[in-house]
């Protein structure tokens, strides 16, 4: 089953498996069998010439997955060794069913050892589910140990052992999936922090219950995809001019920094602006132009900068910019014209040392040292719990907020949050935000919209990155991003 666009927080899973049986009539029991049903599809369709599979269960209902899919899984001519983290007299409820039926059927039961994993083909991991808080005991961290260091491939029944299904943060410790089946509804651990890192290759299985739309289950956060490009960035008409797609003015590049401007200020063009201005200490005004003769370079004089602000349509600033007095006090003059706004770099930390600032026509890019900065906290911090990040960041500074990272997030005081999971390793590299910079400012000149031009710009550089790394992502610089920018804003 395709992944859906919604990622829902662990309370709503929990609330939507209680709407399944308290308003659908749908046994609890009956979900614990879909879900074994989908899990063994999805073990034979990833592994479809593994035989001889190890099921670690706990004492849980995902424990009780686990059970259910040992007896299909044996019903269906495979080798079934179950392990038991936790005795199986002290289950109760559902998972007690399923271990019963499972033995009834012919099935033996024995207790976690570390030398039983490794005659397996497969590990599957159903040892703790949604109810997971806190860290884990470390009777329960070795098991997970023992399941990591066994060197077989893991597949993990709705998500990966403990990691924490919101914030996608091990608690202690968590089990490192080759695959992840989740079931009812995508957990949001799932694609924040270290979660995909954890989950691998994800699979999702609904177990036919559909969320009502009511408010209490509205997604905390949306997926990106590509037809959200297409329909922002339509065919252009046929009469079009330069003057149709918005004039970007770039300010940065202070003394003896014009590369990073120059990036910004390409990339701009490269995803459709009309027109691109780059203002410049007046040092940088030959090197960027001899560069790149599409741009139009100018010297910056603050006594002359009304006139340049008048003739643009977005400005986007902070690359290079440097954090000077002249700095300061171009960034001030900036802000006050009441242009939309990419704010970036430099310009990020000035607006965290004066946090009074605050607007809703800009867009601010901040990486997790910069969010941090602007929180007043440390990255581990904003790390640890990327959205609740980005909600601060929105309440706190006004308009739309890109936290970059590995699973950028995009968010608006009032809207919901937008994940892009595309992005690779390699464009952890210099010049990257700059890039990004330039290309949210150039799709926010065609759109208007800074919500939409940000989600789209996100998803626009994710993609062109891994189009450029498809020849490797060491090595990967950001002139090569540059060359693929074309090619998304054309989908």
């Amino acid at each position: 089953m395709a992944l859906p666009t919604a990622i829902f927080t662990a309370a709503q899973v929990r609330e939507l498996d209680d709407y399944a049986i308290q308003k659908l009539g749908v046994a609890g029991y009956t979900l614990m069998k879909r879900a074994g049903e989908a899990s063994l599809r999805a073990l034979r369709s990833r592994w479809p010439t593994a035989h001889r599979i190890a099921i670690v269960c706990g004492g849980g209902n995902n424990g009780g997955d686990g059970y259910v899919l040992a007896r299909f899984a044996r019903a269906a001519g495979l080798t079934v060794t179950v392990l038991a983290a936790a005795p199986v007299e002290s289950l109760r409820g559902d998972a007690q069913r399923a271990a019963e039926e499972f033995i009834a059927s012919g099935g033996e039961v024995q207790p976690f050892t570390d030398d039983a994993l490794g005659s397996s083909e497969v590990i599957v991991d159903a040892l703790l589910g949604l109810g997971t808080r806190g860290q884990l005991r470390p009777a329960m961290q070795a098991v997970i140990e023992s399941v990591n260091a066994a060197r077989q491939p893991v597949f993990a029944i709705d998500l990966p052992s403990g990691l924490c299904a919101d914030t996608g943060v091990p608690l202690g410790a968590a089990v490192r999936a080759e695959a992840t089946i989740t079931f009812v509804g995508l957990k949001s651990g799932l694609f924040v922090g270290d979660g995909p890192e954890y989950a691998g290759t994800l699979q999702f299985d609904d177990l036919e219950v559909t969320p009502p739309a009511t408010p209490g289950f509205a997604p905390r956060l949306l997926r990106a995809s590509e037809s959200d490009i297409a329909r922002a960035l339509p065919r252009r008409r046929r009469a079009s001019h330069k003057g149709s797609f918005g004039h970007v003015l770039v300010i940065g590049g202070g003394p003896g920094m014009p590369g990073a401007v120059r990036l910004a200020g390409e990339s701009a063009l490269r995803v459709g602006a009309g027109l691109v201005t780059v203002a410049v200490a007046p040092e940088n005004v030959a090197a960027i132009s001899a560069g790149c003769p599409e741009l139009i370079v100018v010297g910056l004089d603050v006594s002359q900068f009304g006139e340049l602000l008048t003739r643009a349509d977005v400005v986007a600033i902070g690359p290079g910019l440097g954090r000077s007095a002249w700095a300061w006090e171009v960034l001030g003059v900036t802000v006050a014209s009441g242009k939309p706004l990419v704010v970036d770099a430099d310009a990020l930390n000035i607006l965290a040392e004066d946090p009074s600032l605050r607007a809703d026509h800009w867009i601010l890019t901040p990486h997790p040292g910069e969010a941090a900065r602007l929180l007043g906290t440390e990255t581990g911090t904003v790390q640890a719990d990327r959205l609740g990040a980005l909600d601060k960041l929105c309440r706190k500074y006004g308009g739309t907020v890109v936290l970059k990272g590995a699973g950028t997030l995009v968010g608006r005081d009032g809207d919901t949050p937008q994940l892009c999971e595309r992005g690779n390793p390699g464009m952890a590299s210099a010049g990257m935000g700059d890039v990004l910079t330039g290309v949210i400012a150039g799709i926010l000149a065609q759109l208007g919209d800074p919500l939409a031009a940000a989600r789209v710009g996100v998803l626009v550089h994710a993609l062109a990155g891994d189009a450029a790394a498809r020849g490797g992502e060491r090595g990967l610089i950001a002139r090569d991003v540059v060359g693929e920018l074309r090619t998304w804003v054309n989908i």
